[in-house]
């Protein structure tokens, strides 16, 4: 791909991950897309990111639109490379984070300690004010005691400073006070946020928990960007730069920096964008998305078009995050999980991972534990190279490393221990498949299974057959359908209230003047943005439950004025029966809050499909291997095809591999597949 002189032709989405910066181009005047793939900089991110856009041929003056998914935030909360931040609590209050819910991650062992808090105590401070559940004032703001606080958080050169009251959710008019004060104080280079500006929930935990991690990674987020954004606009770059966040959206820079908390599982909400996405070009409206990479799988659902979204989730356990976020389960499984025995002789598969450095054993880069990757290998799944042959594979140092760390130990031959390390590997991704699907109410047997990632693929076949799903997905570009997923998405902002009322129609006026609230925000925000009136979006929903109740249920409505709950309560009772396989229409039923998502429609990049060509079979292989497809086959000598060879219209059948740059495809024998018009691969058993 080369730069043109015809002006801003390409729709850029760049995904940095862990080992790997992944970049998708749409050239918007030819249709044609193409990718690139080239080393994270943990340490420099930005870098990674110009160096994806140089290693196309291109620049940022040929770029109209970039959407960006980045780990900065989620690495720093890993790492705790956090900006020096301080909280101002109500009096009495300071230890809300540290006390938490009393929940542990194990609640049977006694000598396991959740982690500290992201803000210390000595940087937790207090200040006079009390106002009730209903938001009556009791206490007054002590304005001069905020004053002198800040000044004492100038002099200790705090970059960033969270304010949580008490019951802000219910009257945020005295954290607003204070913010204001600080920022009068401490001048605008100070990062400030009040946590029901952020996030207005009743419960104090979460929400304090929100805005300390909003306060913690909101200088970081911010520089990360200014520096991109600044690089990307001296290379000519005009447009806004978008970032994706946690619900499946995109911020601009500046509301990135202000909702930093948002965009720490930016990277991961990528991929589930991408599967629904090309779930949905395939014709299935119901798909489970599996992203499998490196090190970790992360496993989402799409059910009849919709990717359902979870309204608190963490990075670290403890310290809940309540910006709604994508549901996504992740599990330690990727090419370079290790597999290992453990005391009871047991053989385990991750999570600990060989990573980039020294990498599988194959890699010839150091590493001595063998991985997911070494038995691919080994079992001829995987050819001597990746990346096009930018990586060249030791089957030797796989083999000797299988051997001696599985094979002898469980006296099994190298090519029975391979097979057991991937038959481990796929049952613990079976375990997270059904976590997210019949553990959430839903048979994967009505669902299609999307594979990616660049390891993905090679595992998805026996998995859909571990799990009886009847039909698996081969996306064009697998290794970078996370990145693919960024040019999906539109400007998004959740906005939320509290209300714990009856739902019936004798509260129907307040609900509605309380969703024009919302919505007369969400429309101040997305003009702040630079979004056009007719580009806006909003969609209402609730959050509701039995009375004596503790968890909640979210009910979408339409965006006209409501004027009869009774609709709203019958998807409600539908709802819990699909959920929870039961349902009481005779039970009351009350509001827990009122949601609105607002969005500012991004136009999608629209790749004509390509027409069906007069050929249903491929073109001969050039090359076969020796593939080994599990005990009912054993080794079978198996066509190697290239992904280019393949055309719309094309019948696979199997067995058969197909290598590309970012990964290879592995269809076993009793498949039947397909090219669509969009160059994905359908398979399906027979």
């Amino acid at each position: 791909m080369s730069a043109q002189t015809g002006g801003r032709r390409y729709r850029v989405a760049i995904d940095t991950g862990g080992t790997f910066t992944d970049a998708f181009f749409f050239d918007e005047e030819t249709g044609a897309v193409s990718v690139t793939k080239v080393p994270s900089r943990p340490d420099r991110p930005d870098e990674a990111v110009l160096a994806a856009i140089a290693a196309a041929g291109i620049g940022p003056a040929d770029i109209r639109l970039l959407t960006h998914g980045t780990t900065v935030a989620t690495n720093a909360l890993i790492t705790r490379r956090l900006a020096r931040a301080a909280m101002i609590c109500t009096r009495g209050h300071r230890d809300v984070v540290e006390i938490r819910d009393g929940t542990k991650p194990d609640l049977w062992d006694a000598y396991v300690d959740v982690a500290e808090p992201y803000i210390r105590r000595r940087d937790r401070f207090e200040v006079d004010e009390r106002i009730d559940y209903a938001g009556r004032v009791l206490t007054p703001l002590d304005e001069a005691g905020v004053r002198d606080l800040a000044r004492i958080l100038k002099r200790r050169g705090y970059e960033a400073v969270a304010v949580c009251f008490l019951n802000s959710y219910a009257n945020p008019a005295h954290e607003l006070r204070c913010k204001e004060i600080l920022a009068e104080e401490l001048g605008p280079d100070v990062f400030l946020c009040a946590s029901a500006e952020i996030v207005p929930e009743m419960f104090e935990h979460p929400r304090h928990s929100t805005a300390m991690i909003n306060a913690a990674t909101g200088p970081v987020v911010s520089r990360y960007i200014e520096r991109l954004d600044r690089s990307l606009k001296q290379g000519g770059y005009a447009g806004d730069l978008l970032i994706l966040h946690s619900g499946g959206g995109v911020l601009t820079a500046q509301g990135a920096s202000r909702y930093a908390a948002r965009l720490a599982s930016s990277g991961i909400v990528a991929g589930a964008i991408a599967g629904a996405h090309i779930a949905g070009q395939c014709g299935f409206e119901n798909a489970i998305s599996l992203d499998m990479g490196g090190t970790s799988t992360d496993i989402s659902l799409c059910f009849q078009g919709r990717i359902p979204t979870t309204q608190r989730w963490q990075v670290e356990y403890g310290y809940p995050i309540m910006f709604p976020s994508v549901e996504v389960i992740t599990i330690g499984a990727g090419g370079g999980s290790i597999a290992w025995i453990d005391q009871g002789g047991s053989l385990r598969n991750g999570p600990q991972s060989a990573g980039a450095d020294p990498g599988p054993a194959c890699y010839g880069t150091g590493g001595e534990e063998p991985t997911n990757t070494d038995a691919n290998l080994l079992l001829g799944r995987l050819g001597g190279e990746l990346l096009d042959g930018k990586v060249r594979l030791d089957a030797d140092a796989a083999r000797r490393a299988i051997h001696d760390r599985v094979g002898a130990p469980l006296s099994l031959d190298d090519t029975e221990a391979a097979h057991a390390i991937l038959r481990v590997a796929n049952a613990n991704m079976a375990n997270a498949v059904k976590l997210i699907s019949v553990g959430k109410g839903f048979d994967p047997r009505d669902f299609a299974l999307v594979v990616f990632g660049g390891a993905g693929p090679l595992h998805g076949a026996d998995l859909a057959r571990d799990l009886d799903i009847p039909v698996v997905i081969f996306p064009r570009f697998p290794g970078i359908a996370s990145a693919m997923g960024c040019l999906l998405v539109d400007i998004r902002h959740d906005l939320a209230t509290m209300m714990l009322k009856g739902a019936s129609n004798d509260n129907l006026d307040e609900v509605e003047a309380e969703f024009r609230k919302l919505e007369d925000e969400a429309r101040a925000r997305l003009r702040e943005e630079g979004v056009a009136p007719e580009a806006m979006e909003l969609q209402r929903s609730f959050e509701m439950r039995y009375v004596g109740q503790w968890r909640q249920l979210e009910v979408a409505v339409g965006p006209e004025p409501l004027t009869d709950l009774a609709p709203v309560l019958d998807s409600f009772h539908r709802e819990h029966a699909r959920a929870y396989s039961f349902e009481d229409r005779g039970r009351g039923v009350e509001i827990y809050a009122l949601r609105v998502v607002a969005r500012g429609v991004v136009p999608k990049p629209q790749a004509a499909p390509a027409a069906a060509g007069a050929r249903t079979t491929p073109p001969p292989a050039a090359s076969r291997r020796q593939v080994h497809f599990g005990a009912g086959h054993g080794f079978l000598d198996t066509p190697v095809m290239r992904r280019e060879e393949l055309a719309p219209g094309m019948v696979l059948e199997g067995p058969m591999v197909i290598e590309q740059l970012d990964s290879t495809v592995i269809l076993p024998p009793g498949t039947r597949s397909e090219v669509t018009p969009d160059h994905h691969i359908v398979m399906r058993f027979v």
